[in-house]
C-alpha cells in the first residue's frame, strides 16, 4: 500500500494503449490511492467513461461542463486536489501541446494548473516516437520537470514492431512508489531555504562588448531542482542563460558580478544554505566606455 492516501489524476489520450488505463487504475486503488480520471474527447472513442468512473469510483471527466451544461468542472480544483498526475497514454497530439503552451480540453486545463508532479506515460507508433519534432517536444517537457517514463519496444498497433509501446501499468505503479518513497526519505530539507548562484556573469567595456564565459548554469539548475524536489525553497540567481528555468523555482536574472553580488547580498540574510555555483567573471573594468570603443591600433590596457 506505498500509495495509501495519495490523490492520482490518470489522464487518457487518444490512444490504443488507453485499454491499459483501466488496469492502471485498478491497481492504483488496490495500493490505497484515491483517482480522478481525465478523457479527452477523443479518448471515449477507445475506452468508456462509465470503466473508469466505476472503477475509480468516481465521475470520470471529459469536458468543462456535465452533459446538462449546468455544472463547471473546475479544472484548477482538479488539479490542486492531486497528489501526482499520470498522463497515460501521452499521445504525440497531448504531448505537443503539452510543450507548446495549447489548452483547448480539459485535460490540458489541469496539466497547466497543476503543482504536483507529472508522469508522463507516451504512446506512439515508432517512426512518430522517433521524429525530431516529437523528440523535441518530448525533452521541453522534461526540461519543464516532468517524470518520463520510457517507452517498450514490441509489437504496435499499425502491426510494426519496435519502439513507442506505452508503459505497462505495473511499471507505471513502480515509478510511482519509488518516486514517493525516494521523496519521503529525501524531503530533510523541507522547508529550508536555500540561495543557488548560477551562469556567467558579463562585465561591460562598452554599450557592445563585454568580458564574460560560456557558462551555461546547467550545473545550478540541476542543483535548485533537486533542492527543492527535496522540499526546499529555493532562490536562483542566475546570469544569461538560455535554460527552461520551471517557474516553481525563485529566479532573479542578473547580468554583472556586480548585479549578482547584490542580489546575493539582498537574499542572504533570509537563507539556511547558500552554494555558490556561478561562474564569475575573473575581471571588471575600471572605466566602461559610455560609447562603442572605435577599432584602432592601440592596444587595450
Amino acid at each position: 500500500m506505498n500509495l495509501s492516501g495519495k490523490n492520482i489524476i490518470v489522464a487518457v489520450s487518444g490512444s490504443i494503449a488507453a485499454y491499459k488505463s483501466a488496469h492502471l487504475v485498478r491497481l492504483l486503488i488496490k495500493q490505497g490511492a484515491s483517482v480522478r480520471c481525465i478523457l479527452t474527447e477523443t479518448a471515449t472513442q477507445f475506452i468508456a467513461p462509465l470503466t473508469l468512473a466505476t472503477l475509480s469510483k468516481n465521475e470520470c471527466l471529459v469536458d468543462y461542463t456535465n452533459a446538462s451544461k449546468t455544472n463547471w468542472n473546475n479544472h484548477v480544483e482538479i488539479a490542486l486536489w492531486a497528489d501526482a498526475m499520470v498522463i497515460a497514454p501521452a499521445t504525440m497530439n497531448t504531448i505537443a501541446k503539452m510543450a507548446n503552451g495549447f489548452c483547448d480540453n480539459l485535460l490540458l486545463g489541469i496539466y497547466f494548473s497543476a503543482r504536483c508532479p507529472i508522469f508522463i506515460a507516451p504512446a506512439m507508433d515508432e517512426d512518430m516516437w522517433h521524429h525530431p519534432s516529437n523528440q523535441n517536444n518530448i525533452q521541453t517537457l522534461i526540461s519543464f520537470g516532468n517524470n518520463l517514463l520510457e517507452v517498450n519496444d514490441g509489437e504496435l498497433a499499425s502491426g510494426l514492431v519496435g519502439k513507442g509501446r506505452m508503459a505497462e501499468p505495473e511499471e507505471i505503479i513502480e515509478s510511482l512508489t519509488t518516486f514517493f518513497t525516494e521523496k519521503k526519505t529525501t524531503s530533510n530539507l523541507a522547508h529550508r531555504k536555500i540561495l543557488i548562484t548560477a551562469g556567467p556573469t558579463y562585465e561591460p567595456l562598452d554599450p557592445v562588448r563585454f568580458i564574460g564565459n560560456h557558462s551555461s548554469g546547467k550545473m545550478g539548475l540541476a542543483l535548485a531542482k533537486a533542492a527543492h524536489q527535496r522540499g526546499a525553497e529555493v532562490t536562483l540567481i542566475i546570469g544569461q542563460n538560455n535554460l527552461d528555468i520551471p517557474k516553481y523555482i525563485k529566479t532573479i536574472p542578473v547580468l554583472s558580478a556586480k548585479e549578482m553580488y547584490q542580489a546575493c547580498l539582498d537574499n542572504f540574510g533570509q537563507q539556511n544554505i547558500c552554494i555558490f555555483a556561478a561562474a564569475v567573471a575573473d575581471y571588471t573594468p575600471i572605466d566602461v566606455a559610455e560609447q562603442k570603443i572605435k577599432k584602432s591600433d592601440d592596444t587595450l590596457t
